[in-house]
């Protein structure tokens, strides 16, 4: 058999949006839930660029019945004017040609998110329908868009003597790309939603939610940054150190850097950065600048003022405790690492960043030398504490080494050494993890039984965290340390995996080691290394054992009996410690047949605000919020 042959007619070339729709990942990051979303932002990062610009101070954004979103704002409106090459309308041109915008000059936007010239053809060609109206010269324009772009109606003009500017797009996913789901979250468009209210002060933003009961939301700020510090801190389950957040507003070479700080008692860091209003979630030369001023104008501060009582010398690390900040950036010509703008990588933004830095926050200290002396002590503990334990290193290394010790009879390892495939399994119960230990791939499956609940460490000091057995032996067997000094690349194993049994205790459980994860080993999760096992509900047996079938839940049962029968038996499982290692095997340990969750986040702020709802001491919001999420299933009916 001859080879393929390889020749000129191999090359493809994909036209217009085609390309698109063949890789949306390049574009969008991904076809799932943070994907959709992103389709979303990009128009209302249209809408923020005009509100930036000074022409716009009210956006709207609704989720409409039929699963499509209206994204409205009153800005200037869409040119609708043929342009002068393309001999098409700049509307059209935006929307069905990659790479063509306003934002490349300069000259119709100084600062923009939007840069890459691809948002709204991205948009367009990723949705079954899209629709584009357009106030402008006192009348309402539209086009119209189906089947991934394909051109339905021409821009035409549909009404006449209409008051006021603006652009209303109006889109709906394409099935065919989002096969995981179309259907927009409210709480994640709400939080984004939220922070663009607080970036830009002035700016009112409505959701408005038509699905079931129509419920809706206005967010507009005043105080901008200082009010979204304010807002986290009142989110947060902490105590303030200052009396009122670090501000301070500057502008050097077309780059203006806006930041607000607090400090709080908790041990968690908490920078939330953004260029242009799109969060840098990778962070970038924007923050490597601010953390350098941060640290030397901490140590300069002190030590002018005799806030140091012998030769202490704060660290970068020293700095992050407690530490809740928003840094704000207009830069005229970002330049992001991907299309979706997760880090900025403009060198020349790191000095400019660290300059005003150190001149805001100087000037400020200057005008309020009990603040400044408050924060600074509240960072000398840090640092003290950090001597400290680098002094106990040696007793910490001897502690660590008996825990090796003590694990060894408890982890069931694997034998394989790869560490790209290796698994730790975290398993509720002795019962269970015995079972699990016997039914396992020893090759390259790990075990750790875990004996009752672990300690909540959401609010939990660190030493109280580390007293508990079971969370001890959770650090030494993942191997990559926790906190500052996790390394992701001293990990022992490719996937960690919560199994825990099907019911409200195990549920219990699995939160409190998410939160564990979230809290000191969040790489881990970030990286896509955490997984949630899925065990049966039942198992359904026909003809005294000959047919075996597993169902996950009530509507898995159903179809099985459906299936099977009447005739067949049915046994609910109360936890993983009545399934014999052949089952476990089979249906949760086993790559070829196992379901497996993957855990991510896609909205940091969503994250912690349901960590804080679900872990914190306040009953009355955890009620609520488990009311409104409760799942009805056959059994309670």
């Amino acid at each position: 058999m001859s080879a393929k042959q390889y020749n000129a007619e191999s090359i493809q070339v994909l036209e217009g949006l085609e390309a698109v729709r063949k890789r949306p990942g390049m574009y969008i990051g991904s076809t799932g839930s943070r994907g959709l979303h992103h389709l979303a932002y990009e128009i209302i990062d249209n809408a923020i660029d005009e509100a930036g610009a000074g022409f716009c101070d009210s956006i709207t954004v609704t989720l409409n019945i039929d699963g499509s979103v209206t994204i409205e704002d009153n800005g200037r409106g869409i040119p609708v004017d043929i342009h002068p090459e393309k001999k098409i309308t700049a509307v059209r041109l935006a929307f069905e040609t990659l790479h063509a915008g306003g934002k490349f000059s300069g000259d119709t936007y100084k600062t923009s998110g939007g840069l890459h010239g691809v948002g709204a053809s991205v948009v367009n060609a990723l949705c079954g329908y899209l629709t584009v109206d357009i106030k402008r010269n006192g009348k309402l324009y539209r086009v119209e868009y189906i089947n991934g772009g394909q051109l339905k109606s021409d821009l035409l003009t549909i009404r006449k003597n209409i008051k006021g500017t603006g652009t209303i797009v109006t889109f709906k996913p394409d099935p065919l790309i989002f096969k995981e789901t179309t259907n927009f979250k409210y709480d994640t468009l709400r939080s984004r939603l939220m922070e663009l209210s607080f970036l830009n002060s002035g700016l009112t933003i409505n959701l408005i939610d038509q699905r079931g009961e129509t419920k809706s939301e206005t967010f507009s700020s005043q105080n901008g940054i200082i009010g979204f510090v304010e807002h986290l801190m009142k989110e947060s389950s902490y105590l303030s150190v200052q009396k009122k957040p670090i501000y301070f507003k500057g502008e050097k070479d077309d780059v203006i850097v806006e930041c607000a700080i607090q400090y709080n008692d908790g041990d968690d860091e908490s920078l939330h950065s953004y260029v242009n209003n799109i969060p840098t979630e990778e962070g970038g030369t924007h923050e490597s600048g601010f953390r350098t001023a941060l640290t030397k104008v901490f140590n300069n501060y002190a030590r002018k003022n005799n806030l140091f009582k012998k030769d202490e010398n704060l660290i970068g690390d020293d700095l992050k405790d407690g530490l809740l900040c928003v840094l704000s950036l207009k830069v005229k010509d970002p330049q992001f690492e991907g299309q979706t703008k997760t880090k900025l990588s403009n060198m020349e933004v790191e000095g400019v960043v660290q300059s005003l830095t150190n001149e805001g926050i100087n000037h400020f200290f200057e005008k309020n030398t009990l603040i400044a002396k408050d924060v600074i002590n509240r960072t000398l503990t840090t640092c003290l504490l950090r001597l400290a334990a680098k002094k106990a290193k040696e007793l910490k290394k001897k502690a660590r080494d008996a825990e090796v010790k003590a694990l060894s009879g408890k982890l069931a390892a694997c034998s394989g050494r790869d560490r790209s495939r290796n698994e730790l399994f975290l398993v509720e119960g002795d019962s269970a993890g015995g079972s699990a230990k016997m039914g396992r791939d020893r090759r390259f499956q790990a075990i750790l039984p875990l004996r009752g609940k672990v300690i909540n460490t959401y609010r939990a000091k660190i030493d109280k965290v580390l007293e508990n057995e079971e969370i001890r032996s959770i650090i030494t067997a993942v191997g990559s340390g926790i906190g500052k000094e996790f390394d992701l690349e001293k990990g022992n194993y490719a996937r960690v995996c919560i199994m825990t049994d099907a019911d409200i205790d195990g549920a219990h459980i699995r939160c409190l080691l998410l939160t564990f994860f979230y809290r000191y080993m969040k790489p881990l999760i970030l990286s896509g290394r955490v997984y949630i096992a899925q065990s049966p509900l039942y198992k359904v047996e026909k003809e005294r054992g000959k047919i075996i079938r597993y169902a996950f839940d009530e509507r898995e049962l159903k179809k099985e009996l459906k299936d099977l029968g009447k005739t067949a038996k049915i046994s609910r499982y109360k936890g993983l410690g009545e399934m014999n290692p052949e089952q476990l095997w089979e249906t949760t340990l086993n790559p070829v047949n196992r379901r497996m969750i993957q855990v991510t986040i896609d909205d940091t702020l969503e994250a912690e605000r349901k960590l804080r709802i679900l872990m914190s001491e306040q009953v009355e919001p955890r009620r609520e919020f488990m009311m409104e999420n409760i799942v009805f299933t056959g059994d309670d009916m």
